[in-house]
């Protein structure tokens, strides 16, 4: 037990804690700077999707109003420039 209280109560003690504390503080940094670095490049990549997107569909309606029924539908295209709508509205 006197061999426990005197290990508990050095500076050595005290030191490792203090390392241990150290450490996880670290820890906690980097993710904090890993999670804002990847939340930034997660917005631009969102935004350069939502442009291509947008282009497609845009390029899509051009052609629509060019060829008119005698282009076929692309079912896919046709939902995008419904959800551009819907975002342009809001």
């Amino acid at each position: 037990m006197e061999m426990m209280y005197s290990y508990l109560t050095a500076p050595r003690f005290r030191h490792r804690i203090d390392a241990i504390v150290e450490k996880f503080t670290d820890m906690q940094a980097d993710l904090d700077r890993e999670r804002k670095t990847m939340m930034r490049l997660w917005a631009k990549r969102e935004e350069q999707l939502r442009g291509v997107l947008d282009s497609t569909a845009g390029l899509y309606g051009d052609l629509q109003g060019i060829a008119g029924r005698a282009m076929q539908e692309i079912e896919s295209l046709d939902l995008l420039m419904i959800e551009a709508k819907g975002e342009a509205a809001e």
